[in-house]
């Protein structure tokens, strides 16, 4: 029986060594958060923008979502952690809050950045990637635009975080040692925008371009801004509110599937 047993034990060793390698490699992808995008804009119409952060965010999340070498903290848990902190007024979080804020919510990395209208129908998307351990800033971009194309602006943007970060592989235990650190993430999927994540952490094989559809139709500045209003809407727990402006959405840009799922989620 002993002998039995200690075959037994063995086995059981063996198979988890067997599996560890694995369970260590899905941990070691680097954690991101996304912030709130802040709104720059100039102009009489500049506080007609400060919404759009939100919208320009949940984006982006979305499609960064695609990059199977990252784990994407969801909306949801940023927006629940703003207002546990108290900051879901503050239109600009400076950086040692946004550090604090990613080490309670178990980021390693940081996404900011600022859009901006210049009154005349030229826009412009800027951002940089905040290392949660070191405080060091990297991958500064800075995209204008003079389209009225908000998701192509915001997949120009994915797709050149997604090609030009470098992340560090995540070291079992190395984020956030808060309630917040095992916060839910967004798995990787084919993106919902026309931008493709290709990118690939430092040490870590490229995953192969997702291939999606291009849309002939495009979201405009007024339809994002629709979008932002439906998130905040949501976001406070106007369910209604926020089905009615989701709608509103999806008929202005019907190839958009992620307000599809929202829509069948509130209701």
């Amino acid at each position: 029986m002993q002998k039995f047993v200690r075959t037994a034990r063995t086995v059981l060793a063996l198979a988890v060594i067997a599996v560890l390698p694995g369970v260590v490699q899905a941990q070691a992808k680097p954690v991101v958060a996304v912030l709130y995008f802040e709104n720059n804009s100039i102009g009489k119409d500049r506080a007609d923008f400060d919404g759009i952060g939100k919208g320009i965010a949940e984006i982006l999340i979305t499609d960064m979502a695609g990059n199977a070498n990252l784990r994407v903290v969801e909306r949801d848990r940023v927006q629940a952690l703003l207002t546990e902190q108290n900051l879901t007024k503050e239109k600009v979080i400076d950086p040692q809050t946004a550090i604090r804020l990613g080490k309670i919510i178990g980021a390693q990395y940081l996404i900011t950045g600022g859009f901006m209208s210049d009154g005349r129908g030229g826009y412009t998307l800027t951002s940089r990637v905040i290392n949660v351990e070191t405080s060091a800033i990297t991958n500064p971009i800075r995209l204008p635009s003079k389209g009225d194309d908000v998701i192509g602006l915001i997949g120009q943007l994915s797709n050149k975080l997604n090609n030009e970060m470098r992340l560090t592989p995540l070291q079992v235990g190395q984020a956030g040692s808060g309630p917040a650190a095992a916060a839910p993430v967004t798995q990787a999927a084919a993106p919902s925008t026309p931008a493709a994540a290709t990118a690939a952490p430092a040490q870590t094989k490229a995953a192969a371009p997702t291939k999606v559809a291009q849309s002939n139709r495009k979201m405009d500045m007024k339809t994002a801004m629709l979008y932002s209003k439906a998130l905040e809407e949501e976001d406070a727990g106007n369910k209604s509110k926020a089905i009615e402006l989701y709608r509103q959405v999806n008929v202005a840009f019907p190839d958009y599937a992620p307000v599809t799922a929202k829509i069948k989620k509130l209701s």
